[in-house]
């Protein structure tokens, strides 16, 4: 099988993930789905590590889709029926051209190996590495967007139900508006419209990214779909229950009076701005090999050995301001910075600040507790991260780096006895 496949031939779940999968069984089935292609988990994952060879198969892929791109995860146990990784698994819109892919499918693979989406592993019994496939579609500008139920989420009730807004329907996954509210029967009756309060819409701009824009007033509570619209949806919800099974949540969107369908994945029992890309850098970032050899962890290694352990290695950015890891959460990546400082916090009180060199997040994959402090990008930061299923057997088979990680260790027990 191809990595890389035009979305209508995604077929293997184990490979391209369920949503990848699922939209290329509604384009089989004569759905309309924006076209698009399926990323599997080895390209998205040898692009994060910056393989150019990777880089340009998948930039060949997509040259067909013309204008802006929306990339989408699509992880291989993304969203089951136990499970359900909305709005942690990440969504880049606007992403401006194929030019752009590379830091847009980095961001999405850290988004499936960040702390809070460990932690939530870990609670639902998938604490397994996760394999992030990633949908690549020509971006649409819709007018109105939205989520559908085909059977009621709340109560179980053999109905749809539609939530609305303007523009993008990630207003409305992230809960940034109360959206229009409709109930029909299936045979299309409504049996209930409550207008929302829409005081903000989410558009595309210009040269990538999105932007949130004030509503005019006399739309904030003025509905978003007519009754034909309606009709529409309730055929879409038809279509999808015939082709995938019962109680479906269905993400949609109208855009040119055509109604497009985004995702289709089974409810989950019992519910439901462009990130690092856009980090401005004080100086051209290192590689991470460069940036190993100047780390005290890896110390009296070769360079051949610094090589291949840099391979490891995945770039990732951070904003001034923004929190790296929490206190008390769940661990999931170690950190390497390369440009930029961050600051430690224990208890919300700063301890010590962290500078190009220095590196993080190692004691919560050690000993699998929880992170021992909040750590916060004082700057715009540059760092390279290990994950978990990479860093203990990385250490495990490395008598200097686990030396090396000891005397570390039992210089902090020290300084802090000390204290």
């Amino acid at each position: 099988m191809k990595p890389v496949v035009p979305l209508e031939k995604a077929r293997d779940e184990s490979l391209f993930g369920a949503k990848a999968v699922g939209l290329g069984d509604a384009m089989r089935a004569g759905l309309p789905v924006p076209p698009g292609v399926a990323l599997c988990g080895s390209v998205v994952e040898a692009v994060a590590c910056g393989e150019e060879r990777a880089l340009k198969q998948v930039t060949k892929s997509v040259r067909s889709l013309l204008g802006p791109l929306a990339v989408r995860s699509s992880a291989v146990d993304e969203d089951g029926a136990d499970a359900s990784f909305a709005g942690q698994h990440l969504t880049l819109l606007n992403v401006a051209s194929s030019d752009d892919l590379s830091a847009a499918l980095r961001e999405i693979w850290w988004s499936a190996n960040s702390d809070s989406v460990i932690t939530y592993r870990q609670r639902v019994g998938l604490f397994t590495r996760p394999s992030i496939g990633v949908v690549v579609q020509a971006l649409l500008d819709p007018e109105t967007a939205g989520v559908m139920f085909t059977q009621n989420p709340i109560n179980g009730a053999d109905e749809r139900v539609i939530e609305a807004s303007w523009g993008l329907g990630e207003v409305v996954v992230a809960g940034q508006v109360i959206p229009d509210h409709f109930r029909l029967d299936r045979s299309g009756e409504v049996l209930e419209r409550t207008p929302g309060v829409k005081k903000v819409a989410i558009r595309s701009l210009a040269d990538g990214g999105t932007v949130e824009e004030a509503v005019a007033p006399e739309r904030v509570e003025q509905l978003c779909l007519d009754d034909e619209q309606l009709q529409q949806l309730n055929e879409l919800a038809r279509r999808c229950e015939e082709i995938y099974g019962p109680a479906r949540d269905i993400e949609w969107a109208f855009a040119g009076k055509q109604l497009y369908l985004l995702q289709c994945r089974a409810v989950t029992r019992a519910g439901s701005s462009r990130p690092g890309g856009a980090v401005t850098e004080a100086r051209v970032a290192e590689g991470p090999a460069e940036v190993l050899e100047r780390v005290p962890l890896f110390a009296n290694l070769n360079h051949r050995d610094i090589e291949r352990i840099a391979r490891l290695f995945k770039e990732r950015r951070f904003s001034a301001g923004e929190t790296i890891t929490k206190e008390g959460a769940g661990g999931a990546a170690f950190f390497v910075i390369d440009a930029g400082e961050a600051t430690v916090s224990v208890r919300g009180k700063p301890i010590a600040t962290l500078k190009a060199g220095e590196y993080f997040g190692e004691i919560a994959l050690i000993d699998e507790g929880a992170r021992s402090a909040t750590i916060t990008a004082s700057t715009d930061l540059v760092c390279y991260g290990l994950t978990f299923w990479e860093f203990r057997p990385l250490v495990q088979t490395n008598a200097t780096i686990a030396w090396n990680l000891l005397q570390t260790l039992a210089k902090r027990l020290r300084t802090a006895q000390e204290e």
